[in-house]
Order: structure tokens, then sequence, then C-alpha cells
């Protein structure tokens, strides 16, 4: 018998769904691999993917309690992309537009940088350092605790 096999895949909720799988496009490489336009010009969803990993992009609607981060006034989340080469990808999501929140370098056993796409919402573009998860640390101190 296989073992049971789970994969988590966020929404992204936008207030200009288009603009939005746009913005993934030239700043991740993301490929949509469905998309259902309408009945407004902004309205979408969509599902896309980078490398495999997956999210969507969805219209926001209030009415639905599906605020993007403009109407809230900041995110309720922010979502990790983990990638080979993080200074690379952060480059080219800062040349599409997106503002760097904080340079990629080391952090908590990763190469790591943060920035906020055009609809408002955080991301964290890196990859771990060393084989992940490692062995268990005691917060803020890097040594490795026992169990």
């Amino acid at each position: 018998m296989s073992e049971a096999r789970a994969d988590i895949q966020p929404e992204l909720w936008v207030k200009d769904g288009p603009a939005a799988v746009a913005f993934y496009e030239r700043a991740f490489g993301a490929v949509v691999e469905h998309r259902v336009d309408g009945p407004e010009d902004d309205d979408i969803l969509a599902q896309l993917s980078v490398a495999g990993a997956r999210f969507g992009v969805s219209s926001a609607s209030e009415q639905m309690g599906r605020f993007s981060p403009d109407v809230i006034g900041g995110a309720t989340g922010r979502a990790l992309l983990v990638v080979d080469d993080p200074e690379s990808l952060m480059r080219v999501a800062v040349a599409a537009g997106a503002p760097q929140t904080s340079p990629v370098g080391s952090a908590h056993c990763w190469l790591l940088g943060r920035l906020v796409d055009p609809s408002g919402h955080e991301w964290e573009i890196g990859r771990p350092l060393g084989p992940w998860p490692p062995a268990q640390t005691a917060l803020g101190s890097g040594s490795a605790t026992k169990g």
C-alpha cells in the first residue's frame, strides 16, 4: 500500500486578476495551467505553477469575504517560493515591479529574501542552506536540543 500524499495549493485573492497573472509569469516564470476569465475584465480564476509548485489566483470579492491586501491595508500571510537560485529570481521579480523588502541573505538556515508583489501579497524567495528540515534547534540558539 502506498503512503498517502497531500499538497497545499494556496489561492491568492487579487484586485486585478489578469495583471496579477501577468506579473507572476514575468517575475517568477509561472505557467498558467488553467484559467477562466470574466465576466468582468478584471475577473479571473487561474491555477499557476512555478517549477511544479502550484498556486491559484482569483478575483477578490468583498461580498464573499475574499479580501485583497489593498482592501485590508496589508497581507494576512506570506508565501515561500523555494527555488535553486533565489538571488536571480529576486532580481527578475524586482525588475518586474515587486518592491524588495529584504535582500537575499542567510537567515534561519535559509538563503532568503522578501518582496511584496504588485497585488500586495508578501513572498519569501529562498532555499535551505543544508538538508531540510535540520536537527531540531532551540529558537535563536542555533544549537541542537534533545527531544
